[in-house]
């Protein structure tokens, strides 16, 4: 029988490229639950039928163009998502929290969240105290926010800007992008104001493209290997509930 992983995706873009590829030949079967879908885009203050995140065997909570720490603008869905994915986390349910995940996770886990001095957009290099789990890259960055590590936890990698991701008893959350490829990032610049936004921090966008092209083949197979130290190490480990 397959285990079963749900991936919580905060919009309508949010694809799991070579996160999902990897889960499935790991033997997962994958659930989607879109939290505001495309109608509502500009009003996602939404209230959500939330599933069972307990009856899964790992829970992926993935990126968003919102706040972690908007509570009045999204707080509808976010703060019970804060307060479920503590249930989720304190079960021993093993999750993967990415960029907005990674930082509502640490929201969850005693850390902060708050807007970033600057963006990071594109491919950067990071710092990692463990190239095993976590290769230096490049890896892709798309936010605007960051995280600090919460309190108990190992920092696993970070830059000059932010932590970059961190690991908390079956908990793990970063602030890169390992499900990023030609497709998905074609997907986030498609949403409307989405090239206009890149670019307004300098960023060239068919240079971006080209450069994803580019690095597909590499970034993708650290997307798989990612998921496999998430569920080799992350998910066996001992659980430390909060």
């Amino acid at each position: 029988m397959n285990k079963r992983v749900i991936f919580i995706e905060h919009d309508h873009v949010s694809a799991g490229g070579p996160i999902w590829a990897q889960f499935q030949r790991r033997g997962y079967e994958i659930t989607r639950f879109i939290i505001v879908d495309e109608e509502h885009a500009k009003t996602p203050n939404v209230t959500p039928e939330w599933p069972n995140l307990l009856s899964f065997d790992a829970v992926v909570v993935m990126g968003a163009p919102y706040a972690a720490y908007d509570d009045e603008g999204i707080g509808n869905w976010l703060l019970p998502e804060v307060e479920k994915m503590r249930e989720v986390h304190n079960a021993g349910i093993p999750v993967m929290g990415i960029c907005f995940g990674g930082q509502l996770m640490s929201r969850v886990l005693g850390g902060t969240v708050a807007r970033s001095p600057r963006a990071e957009l594109g491919w950067f290099e990071i710092e990692s105290v463990d190239e095993s789990f976590i290769p230096t890259g490049p890896w892709f960055q798309y936010h605007w926010d960051r995280f600090t590590v919460p309190p108990g936890a190992t920092e696993i990698a970070r830059n000059e800007l932010c932590a970059q991701a961190y690991v908390y008893g079956r908990t793990f959350g970063m602030q890169f992008h390992p499900e990023i490829d030609s497709q998905v990032l074609d997907l986030w610049l498609a949403m409307e104001g989405g090239c206009a936004e890149v670019e307004s921090e300098g960023v060239d966008v068919e240079l971006l493209r080209a450069q994803t092209r580019e690095l597909e083949r590499e970034s993708n197979q650290r997307g798989y290997d990612l998921v496999d130290q998430f569920l080799d190490r992350v998910a066996t480990a001992p659980i430390v509930t909060i």
